[in-house]
């Protein structure tokens, strides 16, 4: 009996160093907001909910994208999971820019882009998304000149196939 109450004590003692990670926001202005990485377009400001997004593993990243705010057709990797927070974010599939195609996500809205799915967006008012998969997080853009990396003042970071997301910490 002793051995059984001294095993239960064990185990009940040693449950909080076994237990997962728990990453909590209960306050977003908590969140640190900075510039997209370099192969975002400028203009945006991104913050880590959770994870690291340049390293392998799950993360969370919100992006606050202003008006008129295009991302060109890209692919990823990986898949790609957006909820849009706030706003109206225009999605569409494709190889080519084309703003009559595309569907409508509004805030509470969520598309999934898959591993090497061509596609794009951009929001005429602005809108707050937040995208979640397993990192690390990588664009690859269809037409290379596309690829803000590939810009004049850009010239010092070369386009690679790696993440620039790396640099973003929560």
């Amino acid at each position: 009996m002793r051995k059984i109450a001294l095993a239960a004590v064990l185990l009940v003692t040693a449950l909080p160093l076994a237990a997962p990670a728990m990453d909590v926001t209960t306050d977003p202005s908590a969140l640190k907001w900075g510039p997209p990485p370099p192969s975002l377009p400028p203009g945006a400001q991104v913050a880590v909910v959770s994870g690291d997004p340049g390293k392998d593993g799950p993360y969370v990243v919100r992006a606050k994208l202003p008006a008129g705010y295009t991302i060109a057709p890209h692919t990823h990797p990986t898949d790609e999971n957006v909820t849009v927070l706030s706003g109206t974010f225009y999605i569409a599939m494709g190889d080519k820019l084309d703003k009559k195609k595309g569907a409508a996500v509004k805030a509470g809205g969520f598309f999934r882009a898959e591993q090497g799915m061509q596609h794009y967006g951009w929001t005429p008012r602005g809108a707050t998304i937040q995208v979640h998969g397993m990192g690390p997080f990588v664009v690859n853009y269809v037409n290379p000149a596309d690829d803000p990396r590939n810009k004049p003042a850009a010239q010092a970071k070369p386009a690679t196939t790696g993440s620039d997301m790396s640099n973003m910490k929560k």
